[in-house]
């Protein structure tokens, strides 16, 4: 999720699919020409992450409609945007959360990546806009998705989607929410809430000395390592929240989640904790179709506007979900 400059320098970024290579660059330049977000303050650097990224917005499926609900979860009342694309309802919904480190991003710049869903799945999206880190760490995000997930479910209908045929997912950060939040649901007895979960190059574990990691850390791979460090030192409370399995979803009892979709990105500094997450989830026996996107960095889907592999893997994803949201399927 490249913050500041591209690297230079031969051979830099040379295996990254050459369309991504494009994008990691253009995304690289719009932040470039705004100040660091190193010295900013985190409601600047927000400000500046959707100037940056906005471009990479435009476009995409049209809505039949767009609406805003105030859903009380986690204390207070959190904004949730639904996409329509159009239809008889009530309709199945995806529950998604945006990236960002837990700290930044917002619906607006997920907004292209929320309506392709909606789109090409024919389902209601509900982005959530949950709390952001520093101002609001662990786990007062996780608690407001959970909460929004069981407001949907208890009176979605009412706001045209069907309580009953709902999924829930994100990336990066978000993903790392969404897996949780489908962890503390199955822990309260709720696991029927959910009917999958889409989980996109998501942040799992806390371990910074793994090969991929030693490979991808650079800027010419959009998120570093150096950047991954600091989000969760915004996100969490203490060292002691680092053993949680809500903060580290690789530290969790994964049985009896729903079906997963993972969308891995293959030149990523977290590619190792997402192939970690995908063994362990066949491990605890959940089924799960996880696809390696060859040539692709973190955040490559936003790049869907420019890129042939971002677009292969929204279409994938979207008929996954299609098939998990269909009348009939458990």
């Amino acid at each position: 999720m490249r913050m500041d400059g591209i690297a230079d320098g031969e051979g830099a970024g040379g295996d990254l699919d050459p369309q991504i290579r494009a994008f990691v660059r253009r995304m690289g330049e719009a932040f470039a020409a705004h100040p660091s977000l190193s010295d900013a303050s985190p409601e600047e650097a927000r400000r500046i992450a959707e100037r940056a990224r906005g471009p990479f917005t435009h476009g995409g499926p049209e809505m039949a409609a767009v609406r805003e609900l105030m859903i009380p979860a986690g204390g207070r009342d959190v904004r949730v945007r639904l996409y329509d694309p159009g239809g008889p309802g009530p309709k199945p919904a995806l529950v998604y959360l945006h990236g960002g480190g837990w700290t930044m991003f917002s619906l607006e710049t997920h907004d292209r990546l929320m309506r392709e869903y909606a789109g090409r799945a024919g389902v209601v999206v509900a982005g959530v806009d949950y709390a952001l880190s520093p101002e609001a760490r662990f786990p007062q995000a996780l608690e407001e998705v959970v909460d929004v997930v069981r407001w949907l479910q208890r009176d979605g209908a009412g706001a045209g989607v069907a309580p009953d045929r709902l999924a829930l997912g994100g990336d990066s950060a978000g993903a790392n929410l969404a897996i949780s939040a489908a962890g503390v649901l199955k822990a309260a007895g709720e696991a029927a809430a959910l009917n999958g979960l889409v989980l996109n190059y998501g942040v799992y574990g806390t371990d910074f000395d793994t090969s991929s990691h030693r490979r991808y850390r650079g800027p010419e791979y959009m998120l570093t390592s150096n950047e991954m460090e600091g989000f969760w030192t915004r996100y969490i409370r203490s060292q002691a929240d680092l053993s949680d399995p809500r903060a580290v979803p690789l530290k969790a009892d994964l049985s009896g989640l729903p079906a997963v979709f993972m969308a891995i990105a293959e030149c990523d500094v977290l590619f190792d904790e997402n192939q970690a997450m995908a063994a362990a989830l066949r491990a605890a026996r959940v089924p799960v179709e996880a696809r390696i996107y060859k040539g692709a960095t973190h955040s490559f889907l936003e790049a869907v506007s420019m890129a042939d592999v971002a677009d292969r893997a929204l279409g994938e994803a979207s008929a996954w979900l299609a098939g998990r949201l269909a009348p009939g399927v458990a």
